[in-house]
Parts: structure tokens; C-alpha cells; sequence
């Protein structure tokens, strides 16, 4: 059974380009959120609606979450407008999910960021479709974002894929043990042989790396992880991997956030290419993510 016809895929102008891939891809009609700033800053939005001026009962929202502070305020507006014109099930595809990594109050006072997010999110959509959310604590979504459907896609294969006919037989390695599960999804699809580093936080930008027992020697190595934000943890694994006598080492990430000169920071520590999908907008975009998105949405629509 096909998606229902008049499903709409609702965007912002600066995600055309990625909404209209995912729009043919899925087989939806792809419809421009207009946007108006006013001079103190507040927005001003205008949904499209048909004839009648209504939506139908099924909508999609595409909103990749990086830089997300203003865009949650868009995702309420837009949601919450929805439902008035007549959607009765909406469904968020957010590539790249924000505020999942403080899922703990570390110290007495803080913000627990994942439950306030994920309850807002839960408060405003039936479905959430996203690719790779930054999870410690919790092994599914739905712990963090209690909606009816979710769907958590990965980057790790079609990684692997991109790293296969780059660097056929390259040595994969994580970072950090929480990359642990790209990793071996990703060696697995290929057969790669592959480590994980031990890596010990002091701040955002100090960290501790130590590499466990590999034989990097005359190797091309990828790292590869779930994202890359300042960059320093990759740079100091890649260091340390030349210093052990590594070919090359390339970088393959999910999510490119690259905060700063985090890229640079990279290629000082000799990093060669970086690789990554396109669930962020980045010169380094090199694996397309429109055809798994569009399969699970058609799954979540289908019901």
C-alpha cells in the first residue's frame, strides 16, 4: 500500500534543496514554509494550505536540528499551525536530533536537556524519524521522545559503503568506546578489520586518548564516529595513529557539525579526507541519506 496521496512534505527555504531529494525520493508533494523576521528578532510564519485553506490530514516536517535554539521555536509554530489547518498526523524527519547528549543532571540544578526536548517533541508530533541521535543512557528513542512511531536510521553503512571504494581495506577505528556500535556495523558490512580508542573527558576541548592494541603500521586508517563538534578528540586519535606509523588516516562522520575551526584542527593533525553524509549541510557532504530517510517515512506513513 502506497503512502496516502495527498501527503505533504512541509520545509524552510534554507532545506530546498535536501526537501526536495527526499520529497521525489519518497514520492511527496514538497510544499515551502514562508518565513518572516521582524525587526526585534521574532518570526512570523505562513504555512501553505490548498484551496480551501486547509493541510491535509497527513503532513511531514523536514527540520534538521543543528543550530537548533530558533528552530524549536519554528517546530512549535509550524506544528502547532498544522494541526489547526486540518493535520491529524504529523511527522517530524529531523536527520540530525539536538540536545540528546545531556540525558543526566551531572550536578545539582541542571537542565536534563534530552527529557525537556524530547517531551516538547512529543508534545508536538505523532512520528519522529531521525538518523543517528547521540544516545548514552538509553537504548531506543522512544525513551527519550515518547511518540507513537520512531525511526532511528544509521550513517555507519552507507560509510562503510563510501570507505570500501576509497579505502578498500582500511583499518576502522572509533574514537571513543561510545562509537563502538558504528564501528562494528560498519566493519561488519565489509568485512574491515577494526579498534576502538579509550578516550577520557576533562572539558570540551580536553581530552585524553589512548589507543588500544592495533598494529597500524603501513595501514590506511578511517575514523569513523556518530559526529564531529570541535573536532579534538578525531585529532589527537589521528595523531597518535601517524605517530604509530598509520599510512593515512581519513575521518567518516554522520554528522558534520564542525564547530569553529574544528576542520582545521583537523587537517593540522594530519588528517587527510573527511567524509560524511548529508544529514547536516557541509563541504565535506559525500553520502546521500534521501533514499533510507524516504524508505522509513513510507514505512511511517503506511502505518
Amino acid at each position: 500500500m502506497a503512502p496516502p496521496e495527498a501527503t505533504w512534505l512541509l520545509y524552510f527555504d534554507d532545506e530546498a534543496a535536501p526537501a526536495l531529494r527526499l520529497a521525489q525520493a519518497a514520492g511527496l508533494n514538497a510544499q515551502a514554509i514562508e518565513r518572516h523576521r521582524f525587526p526585534d528578532g521574532e518570526l512570523k510564519l505562513r504555512l501553505p494550505v490548498d484551496a480551501a485553506g486547509r493541510l491535509p490530514r497527513h503532513a511531514v516536517l523536514l527540520r534538521s536540528l543543528h543550530q537548533p535554539n530558533e528552530k524549536l521555536v519554528e517546530l512549535l509554530l509550524a506544528a502547532r499551525t498544522a494541526r489547526s489547518l486540518g493535520v491529524q498526523q504529523l511527522t517530524l524527519v529531523a536527520p540530525y536530533l539536538a540536545y540528546m547528549r545531556q540525558d543526566i543532571a551531572f550536578y545539582p540544578g541542571e537542565a536534563v536537556s534530552q527529557q525537556v526536548v524530547g517531551g516538547f517533541l512529543a508534545g508536538l508530533f505523532d512520528a519522529v524519524i531521525t538518523v543517528d541521535p547521540h544516545l548514552h543512557r538509553i537504548d531506543r528513542l522512544e525513551q527519550a521522545i515518547p511518540v507513537p512511531q520512531t525511526v532511528v536510521l544509521s550513517g555507519a553503512e552507507p560509510l562503510a559503503d563510501l570507505i570500501a571504494e576509497r579505502r578498500p581495506n582500511a583499518l576502522l577505528v572509533g574514537p571513543d568506546g561510545e562509537s563502538a556500535q558504528w564501528i562494528a556495523q560498519a566493519a561488519a558490512r565489509h568485512g574491515f578489520d577494526h579498534a576502538v580508542c579509550t578516550k577520557v573527558r576533562h572539558g570540551d576541548r580536553d581530552v585524553a586518548i589512548e589507543l588500544p592494541a592495533l598494529n597500524a603500521q603501513g595501514r590506511a586508517v578511517v575514523l569513523l564516529d556518530d559526529m564531529a563538534s570541535t573536532g579534538c578528540t578525531l585529532a589527537l586519535a589521528a595523531r597518535l595513529l601517524l605517530q604509530a606509523g598509520a599510512a593515512s588516516v581519513d575521518v567518516a562522520v554522520t554528522h558534520a557539525l564542525f564547530a569553529g575551526d574544528a576542520l582545521q584542527v583537523l587537517r593540522d593533525a594530519g588528517v587527510g579526507e573527511v567524509w560524511s553524509t548529508d544529514c547536516i549541510p557541509h563541504p565535506s557532504n559525500a553520502v546521500p541519506m534521501a533514499e533510507p530517510l524516504a524508505k522509513a517515512l513510507q514505512s511511517v506513513l503506511r502505518g
